[in-house]
């Protein structure tokens, strides 16, 4: 029996990832060179696809080198040291800052900003090193603590008081046990405030995600590999479907996976194009 190959509608680019590309489309259709800040998303298939128009990706170092140019900053944000350098530089800046990283990025920095924000620990339970946070971290002038896991959490000072954010993309339940945790061990005389900063579209792929998966005998989850996002949900796609494989292009799929599976779901992170989960379902309909 030929098997049913399903792509998920709710999987694919958010709305701040689809803005910034369509900014860097429409600046490109203008002509002349447009630079990027870092990769424009964590998916080198549609990185290539927006070089193969002229978009130029440079890394921090080369944008301090520049002069006169036109740079797009992607979704994630950017700490202020960079809009700085733009200034100086006389650099013009297309801001695709997603509008969610951009209001967490000011209430942090009016967090920081507050006057009794001496001996205050602002604390982001986030990747360390990820685009986002270091826009995050660099609204506290450096200052914020970086948290992934329960092990970095217990090395806080429960004696100060403790103010909690997140990366936009992390998982909910994760921020909820460290929120749980920190309740229990923060010290009577210091102070515990927690903002649950999550997005919400990015949240409630969760749900989504976990019905397909287990909706299906085979899972092709499409993610770039450099991509936080991806791997939170393909650890979701697993818990309900170990037979849940992550790819990030068709020339991936081991088609022997295929035999005996009566259904196969394609699905991926906020950082996959839908062009690219209609590329593989395409591949695996021509090998069936």
């Amino acid at each position: 029996m030929t098997p049913r190959v399903e792509i998920d509608e709710e999987s694919g680019f958010c709305f701040g990832v689809v803005t910034a590309i369509h900014k860097a489309e429409e600046e490109l259709a203008k002509g002349g060179t447009l630079y990027c800040l870092g990769d424009i998303v964590h998916n080198s298939r549609e990185v290539e696809r927006l070089k193969s128009m002229g978009l130029v990706t440079i890394n921090h170092e080369e944008f301090n080198r520049l002069h006169d140019a036109k740079v797009l900053l992607r979704a994630h944000g950017e700490p202020p040291e960079t809009y700085e350098t733009a200034r100086r530089n006389r650099i013009e800046i297309i801001d695709a800052t997603c509008p969610v990283v951009l209001r967490l990025q000011k209430r942090i920095k009016q967090e920081h900003l507050q006057p009794e924000s001496e001996g205050k620990q602002i604390v982001i339970y986030g990747k360390n090193g990820h685009a986002e946070v270091l826009g995050l971290v660099g609204q506290t002038a450096g200052k914020a603590i970086v948290v992934e896991n329960l092990e970095e959490v217990r090395k806080l000072d429960f004696g100060r008081d403790i103010r909690l954010y997140s990366q936009t993309t992390k998982s909910l339940d994760g921020f909820r046990e460290i929120v749980e945790y920190i309740r229990t061990h923060i010290a009577p005389t210091a102070t515990f405030e927690y903002h649950d900063t999550i997005c919400r579209q990015v949240a409630s792929r969760i749900p989504n995600i976990r019905k397909f998966a287990a909706g299906h005998d085979l899972i092709f989850f499409v993610s770039g590999k450099k991509s936080s996002n991806g791997k939170m949900l393909f650890a979701e796609c697993l818990k309900v479907n170990p037979n849940s494989h992550l790819v990030d292009s068709a020339s991936e799929i081991d088609h022997s996976l295929v035999a005996g599976a009566s259904s196969i779901g394609i699905c991926g992170a906020t950082s996959t194009p839908k062009w690219l989960m209609e590329e593989i379902s395409e591949a695996i309909r021509h090998r069936i």
